[in-house]
Formats: C-alpha cells, sequence, structure tokens
C-alpha cells in the first residue's frame, strides 16, 4: 500500500463508499492531457473527463502558466464594495459567449453554489417587482442540482435528498423524469417520446396557481442521474408555460455549458433560451473551483432599484470573483477559442455515439442514451443487488483495464474530451467491453 493510502484514515471522501475504498484504494497522483497517472506510474485513460469539467485536457499548460502567473499577481482580494481586473474581464467574456439577452453575470465557486444564487435571485426578482407571493420553485425528479440546501430540495435525487427530508426548504415541487426505456431505449441523440410530461408544470400551476409560482429549474440534458437527454420538443414546451404564467426558466449547465453539447451553451444548441443559467465546471476547464450565474438584463434592472448608495442583493461568498479562478477562466476560454474546442467537440460527437451504440447488443446492455459529449451505457442490475455490477465495472476498469470509468449505480457514464482522438476512444471502449464481458 502506498504512503498516501496509509493515510487515508483522516480523509472523509465525498459521495464514496469510505470502508470500501480504503480497502483497496485508488489513489491518483498526476495527470495529463487524457490521461491520470497513478502513484506505480501507471496511465489510465480518464473517460469522463474529469467530472464533466475538463474538456480541453489535464494540465493544458495554458492554463497552467495562467494560474501560476496570477498567484504571484495577485493571490487573492476581496469582492464586496471592490473587485479585481480578473474578475471584470471574466464576466465581459463570459456573457459575450452566452444566449442574446443574458448580460450579467454573477460568480460563485461551485454548481452547488451557482444553483443557490439562482434560487435566491429568482425570488428576489419576483418580490423586487412587487410580486412576493412567487415563492414556489419546481424541479424534477431524478434532477441534480448540487448537495446545498436548495439544490437539494429542487432536485429529485433520492439518496441525496432522504437524510435531510425534513429540513429541506418548503414549496417546492417536481414535475416527473424524462427518462422511457420502455418507448426510448437505444435512442440516438434527442427522443422521441416524452414531449407531454412537460404538462406536468401546466398541472402545477393548475394547483398552485401560476402567478404563485416564481421559477422552475432543470438540466438541459440530466447528466448526473445517468444522462436523460429531452425528448423532442419538451424544452420548447417548458418554455411556453413559463411564458404564459410569468415563471422563470432556469436552465442547470454546470456539465452542459463550455463546449459539452459542442456549443458554448446548450441554451443556444437546443434552441431554448432561459432567464437564467447556471455554470461551474468547464468554466475553468476544472483547474480552479469558479462558477458563475447568468441572468437576463430584466432580473438585473429589476434589483437596481432604490438608492444607488445601498446593497442591491444580500448575497455573495468569500471567493465570488476569485482573482486565480478568474486567470484560470480567462485562460480556458482563450483555449477553447484558439484551439476551436467547441468546434472539435462537434467533430467527434458521430464517432462517440457509434461507439457507445456498439454496446446495443452486449450481454447485460438494456440502455445505451447520448447527446452531444455526454452518454451513459445502462445494465441490468443483479437480482436483490442494485448498483453491484456497475460499481464492479468501476473498480475492474481501474486495476485491470486502465480506464476511469464513472459509475452510477449500474449506469456508466462517458463524458470524453472535447480533443478526443478517435484511438484512443475505440482502445478505451474495447477495453471497457472486454470487462463487461467479464462480469456475471
Amino acid at each position: 500500500m502506498s504512503i498516501a493510502a496509509k493515510k487515508l484514515d483522516s480523509y472523509w471522501m465525498p459521495f464514496t463508499a469510505n470502508r470500501d475504498f480504503k480497502n483497496k484504494p485508488r489513489v491518483i497522483s498526476g495527470a495529463s492531457g487524457h490521461y491520470y497517472t497513478t502513484e506505480d506510474g501507471s496511465k489510465l485513460y480518464d473517460t469522463l473527463s474529469g467530472l464533466w469539467t475538463t474538456g480541453a485536457g489535464h494540465c493544458h499548460p495554458k492554463i497552467v502558466e495562467a494560474v501560476q502567473k496570477q498567484v504571484e499577481t495577485l493571490d487573492y482580494c476581496v469582492t464586496f464594495q471592490m473587485t479585481n481586473n480578473k474578475a471584470i474581464e471574466l464576466a465581459e467574456r463570459v456573457t459575450n459567449l452566452a444566449p442574446e439577452g443574458l448580460n450579467h453575470c454573477f460568480f460563485t465557486n461551485s454548481g452547488s453554489e451557482s444553483v443557490d444564487t439562482a434560487l435566491k435571485i429568482a425570488l428576489g426578482y419576483h418580490r423586487a417587482k412587487g410580486e412576493g407571493n412567487r415563492t414556489r420553485l419546481i424541479g424534477r425528479e431524478s434532477g441534480y442540482h448540487g448537495v446545498n440546501f436548495g439544490g437539494m430540495s429542487v432536485g429529485g435525487m433520492v439518496n441525496n435528498r432522504k437524510t435531510f427530508s425534513a429540513n429541506l426548504i418548503p414549496g417546492v415541487d417536481h414535475m416527473r423524469h424524462t427518462l422511457n426505456i420502455e418507448k426510448n431505449a437505444f435512442t440516438r441523440g434527442l427522443p422521441h417520446h416524452g414531449i407531454e410530461l412537460a404538462d406536468d408544470l401546466e398541472q402545477l400551476c393548475s394547483l398552485h396557481g401560476g402567478n404563485n409560482i416564481a421559477a422552475v429549474i432543470v438540466e438541459p440534458v440530466a447528466g448526473s442521474i445517468g444522462v436523460y437527454p429531452p425528448p423532442i420538443g419538451y424544452l420548447k414546451r417548458l418554455r411556453e408555460i413559463c411564458d404564459q404564467h410569468g415563471i422563470l426558466l432556469i436552465f442547470d449547465e454546470v456539465i452542459a455549458a463550455f463546449g459539452r453539447l459542442g456549443a458554448p451553451f446548450a441554451a443556444q444548441r437546443l434552441e431554448v433560451i432561459p432567464d437564467i443559467i447556471t455554470t461551474a465546471k468547464g468554466l475553468s476547464n476544472g483547474v480552479i473551483p469558479i462558477g458563475a450565474v447568468l441572468v437576463r438584463d430584466t432580473i438585473y434592472e429589476a434589483f437596481m432599484q432604490g438608492p444607488e448608495s445601498m446593497v442591491e442583493l444580500f448575497h455573495g461568498y468569500t471567493y465570488s470573483g476569485h482573482p486565480v479562478a478568474a486567470a484560470a477562466g480567462i485562460a480556458a476560454l482563450d483555449v477553447y477559442e484558439e484551439e476551436g474546442t467547441f468546434e472539435q467537440a462537434l467533430s467527434i460527437e458521430q464517432h462517440f455515439e457509434d461507439l457507445l451504440h456498439s454496446f446495443k447488443d452486449q450481454k447485460n446492455v438494456i440502455d445505451v442514451r447520448n447527446f452531444g459529449l455526454m452518454g451513459a451505457i445502462e445494465i441490468a442490475p443483479r437480482d436483490g443487488a442494485p448498483g453491484a455490477r456497475g460499481g464492479e465495472m468501476h473498480k475492474k476498469c481501474f486495476w485491470e483495464a486502465n480506464v476511469v470509468v464513472r459509475n452510477v449505480m449500474d449506469v456508466l457514464c462517458f463524458s470524453p474530451f472535447f480533443n478526443s482522438k478517435p484511438d484512443e476512444m475505440e482502445k478505451s471502449f474495447l477495453k471497457i467491453r472486454h470487462v463487461l464481458d467479464s462480469i456475471e
């Protein structure tokens, strides 16, 4: 056992079966490009590009250089009543990429913080307009919006919620999720069945009164639950219902933004423009924690009332707009532009899709789903042991195939690098196929 593994006892790991992990640790000590390095020098191909974060590759030299230079120049600067030049520049860069009308950017440190910030902005917006009755929030079953209390409340992943169920925020309802394996199994791209599920929102408007609902939040493509692409027309129908009732539509693009769907934002690829967009992960290529919430001009302007000397929104974080994180974000956006990263992502979509769907007739595979560079292979659970096959796949891929695969119970999730090489993708999926064949 390595030195790092021997010291594990003090480390309480997130979203991990800690006791099982510490019996046989999987420890990474380095990364470059598309590969991780373990302490014994083994190279592991990363099929999730970090955690949906690192589309341009690990340790990109331009981003590394920008971070190193910024630490030497300005390591920290409070952004309450003053700010730093990097935060200003990054806000302008991000809003220039955003869909038309979303011209204002509030910085956070993570996707979870971005979601809670967006929910607070939505509630504050309606109050500023004199519609304080609009307090109800609508999420979706199986949705993931981070692990802070607001995000958990509008989220719909049972294991994330159940321990804290008595303390989640009140006034929240959920629409049904959009996964329908019976009708949409092995669909390439957006599924054809399910647009009618958007009318769940109309039913909730009838139940509570649409004039009492502040906002609806959805992931354009649900990622963390196991990749649920939206049915054709579903998001447009949500937009129509929100417009009809004066409800804000929030897209949680923590995973999808910055190239994951071959465009700066999923809203642009899917041609549905929300009122608020939450981001994180790809904003800095995963190098430094940073998130951002983008809002329509009308939302920002609603807050800009009263005496100019007053704080308009009593919200923020110690590290909002951190100069080193902002420098990483600026460098990441430079890389995306100079290397044509979003175009690269589009160019490998078809190959990625073909590789995924080559598993259609594989033993135990019950569904394959994909859109953009997000994909999932769902395998049948063992009787009485849901998640066991998926967990075994993750471990055997790591130890025996030198491939890092993310499993969500019995769903294998894939999120390739935007600049993935076709031969490396093919080799990694061949290894995954061999491991899957070996599991009963």
